[in-house]
């Protein structure tokens, strides 16, 4: 590859990083064409970006962006591919589903929500919850205290307009 080549690779992935908060280091070389074509359909519909790189040209990407990728280093060997998204637990469902039984796209390494994660970490980013779903969980906690307090006088009108009724009902 010329150097004008990859400097330019280094930019577009640098574009990238810049685009997609948090990006997941897979290894999918275990799939094979079709396999690899309906993981890219699939990425395509949830949003998520797949792109396959070259180690050295993604660790300098991550050294122009000032990232310090040490921690994750041992990731970068062999075949990659590197999993763009804006949130965070998409590529790890996405990898879940995919692999179903078979540990067909293994997952070597992940940056999510700011933090560097192994390749062990597959079932811990599954559960991390996305931005919008902390935003709705905390709209639920803060709704259920008030839909209480009007189901409670709802219910409380209903009681006492059946012990009117009732009253009423006796006196005759």
């Amino acid at each position: 590859m010329k150097k004008e080549d990859k400097v330019l690779n280094i930019e577009k992935l640098g574009n990238l990083l810049n685009d997609y908060a948090h990006f997941y280091v897979t290894d999918i070389a275990g799939l094979d064409a079709e396999k690899t074509s309906s993981l890219r359909r699939m990425c395509f519909g949830k949003e998520v970006k797949l792109v396959m790189v070259k180690n050295n040209l993604f660790r300098k990407a991550l050294e122009k962006k000032g990232v310090d990728y040490a921690q994750i280093a041992d990731a970068f060997k062999g075949t990659s591919a590197i999993m763009f998204c804006n949130t965070g637990n998409v590529p790890a469902k996405l990898i879940k589903e995919v692999n179903g039984k078979d540990e067909i796209v293994k997952l070597k390494a992940a940056y999510v929500e700011e933090c560097f994660y192994g390749a062990d970490s597959l079932e811990t980013l599954v559960a991390v919850k996305s931005k919008n779903e902390l935003i709705a969980d905390v709209i639920a906690l803060l709704q259920s205290p008030a839909k209480n307090v009007i189901s409670a006088l709802q219910s409380g009108q209903n009681t006492i307009h059946g012990v009117l009724k009732t009253l009423g009902e006796r006196a005759e």
